[in-house]
């Protein structure tokens, strides 16, 4: 829902009028993904997105993004699949940050994304930023939160108390910033919670795909 609303609002932002965007969406069942998840069945998983991509593709789409942070794990074989470009998630956000002159960012996400090397490494290795995560504690609790209350529509005042106690423990760390490393958790955290600069990769990411798909000279 956030995606394709911010998505319209930047068409119209960028173009005026009456313009909205030209979309194609596959949606999958999250449930099913999400038990594939924590199987540890990442082939299958791939497979899920491949499939996805390429009926897009086959529907006519010129741009694929991927409306998932922890999804990006298979990003490389989403991209081996098809012929049109997809715009990773982590790339906005970490351009925007490196724009910003920020170094030193926390991360929160799901435990795949904190944890493995897809997501962080990417952050690290092609943007130069140091990235500091959660304690195994606090990464199990911001974890669950996302998957047993945030995916569900449930919106908890004790829970964003937790989470900005976390947001805490990471300025503790360095943290410049921080990244909403999963796009369930700009429903509970906001720029207006925090005294340090809050990355939202929901948002970051639906612009980006708009101002790839019209070009800067539209």
């Amino acid at each position: 829902m956030l995606y394709y609303q911010i998505i319209n609002e930047r068409v119209k932002e960028r173009k005026g009028g009456h313009h909205s965007a030209k979309s194609l969406m596959y949606s999958v069942d999250f449930q099913e993904v999400k038990d594939l998840q924590h199987q540890g069945k990442w082939a299958e998983a791939a497979k899920v997105m491949i499939e996805s991509a390429q009926k897009l593709e086959a529907g006519g789409a010129d741009v694929i993004v991927i409306c998932t942070n922890t999804m990006h794990k298979m990003a490389p074989e989403v991209m081996d699949s098809v012929s049109i470009p997809l715009l990773h998630i982590a790339d906005a956000t970490a351009n925007k940050i490196v724009g910003d002159k920020i170094k030193k960012v926390g991360l929160l996400g799901t435990a795949f994304t904190m944890e493995q090397e897809f997501y962080k490494g990417r952050l690290i290795n092609q943007f130069g930023l140091e990235v500091v995560v959660p304690d195994e504690a606090d990464r199990a609790v911001v974890h669950d939160i996302i998957y047993h209350e945030l995916c569900l529509g449930i919106i908890n005042e004790d829970s964003k108390k937790r989470y900005l106690d976390i947001i805490d423990s990471l300025i503790r760390k360095g943290a410049e910033a921080v990244i909403l490393g999963c796009t369930e958790i700009t429903l509970l955290i906001s720029q207006e919670d925090c005294n340090i600069p809050i990355y939202d990769t929901t948002r970051l990411h639906a612009e980006a795909a708009v101002d790839f798909a019209l070009g800067d000279a539209e």
